[in-house]
């Protein structure tokens, strides 16, 4: 079964994609955090560097928009970077993103949704994917959305099992997970809430002619999972300490200055902090401190003090 690692926008981008696979890797392919075509069709500096950095790594794009032209524009532009796959955004909850029609409030409009894929299938000069949630008010969107996916050649069809409202929290509607892998004519992958090695297991059991699970915050949290699961040693404390290591040396690179690489590795801690015993506190702490210095002193404290896990636990969202 193949591995995705999920596009977390602000973290998996091409410092994080970069040092994390030299030390950890285990997934299949990395999708990159998704851009949005602007009206103008120019592609921003910052979305050029994304796109064409850790080329050595196999990556999908991510689109995020609702209008066709725009998204046929964008995969006209990455087939000429030399991508071999385009993911379309339906999943993202944010209400910045939803209230112009696009991510998960795509999902709203299921004529225009329809109109979409009848124009880009037409016209793709790209396989197309799709990351999906279950619908935007209620789970019970979801059957008309797979009568819609089902009649266009996605190459593969990633569902998350959460409707918008719920963002990343909440039970999982598995029962319509359930119609997904039962019905869908695609190929399809599972993401949400996979954070260990039984996690995945159990899933894969039950569903056994899955193709593919995307694997986020999980990754981050535990960042060998992935390599666990193809039978790979858990981390050592060692291991994170150099991968922390050459990720802030990474980022301070990337940036300039140790301020807002301080602030990156903060973010990462977010979810890093799950893999040690006895970690409220110090997680806390973490948070709320400012500036370069504070944050090294408290992740020296936490690699000093805390024992490590064989995986996360807790709250990852």
């Amino acid at each position: 079964m193949r591995v995705d690692f999920a596009p977390l926008d602000g973290i998996t981008k091409a410092v994080f994609r970069q040092v994390w696979h030299r030390f950890f890797g285990g997934v299949d392919r990395y999708f990159i955090p998704f851009f949005s075509p602007t009206d103008q069709h120019i592609l921003t500096e910052r979305d050029r560097r994304e796109l064409t950095s850790s080329m050595g790594l196999t990556l999908v794009p991510q689109v995020m928009t609702c209008r066709a032209a725009d998204f046929l524009w964008a995969v006209e532009h990455l087939a000429d970077l030399g991508f071999t796959e385009v993911n379309l955004n339906l999943g993202c909850p944010s209400g910045t993103v939803t209230a112009k029609g696009k991510g998960s409030g795509f999902l709203a409009h299921p004529d225009d949704l329809e109109c979409f894929f009848d124009e880009v299938f037409s016209k793709t000069v790209l396989p197309v994917s799709v990351k999906t949630r279950l619908g935007y008010q209620e789970a019970e969107e979801f059957p008309q959305l797979l009568e819609i996916f089902n009649r266009y050649p996605i190459v593969c069809l990633t569902v998350h099992p959460r409707i918008r409202a719920e963002k990343y929290r909440g039970a999982i509607h598995m029962d319509q997970f359930t119609l997904a892998a039962e019905a869908s004519r695609n190929p399809l992958c599972y993401n949400g809430d996979l954070q260990t090695v039984e996690d995945v297991q159990t899933l894969a059991a039950r569903f056994p002619k899955l193709d593919a699970v995307m694997i986020g915050r999980g990754a981050i949290a535990d960042p060998a999972l992935p390599r666990k699961l193809r039978g790979g040693a858990a981390a050592s404390r060692e291991e994170l300490q150099a991968f922390t290591a050459a990720l802030y040396e990474g980022y301070q690179t990337f940036y300039g200055q140790a301020h807002p690489a301080a602030q990156r590795m903060k973010e990462v801690w977010f979810y890093l902090i799950h893999l040690f015993e006895n970690s409220e506190r110090l997680g806390g702490r973490l948070r709320r401190s400012r500036g370069p210095k504070a944050y090294e002193l408290l992740e020296a404290e936490i690699f000093q003090t805390l024992a490590l896990r064989d995986h996360a636990e807790g709250d990852l969202f």
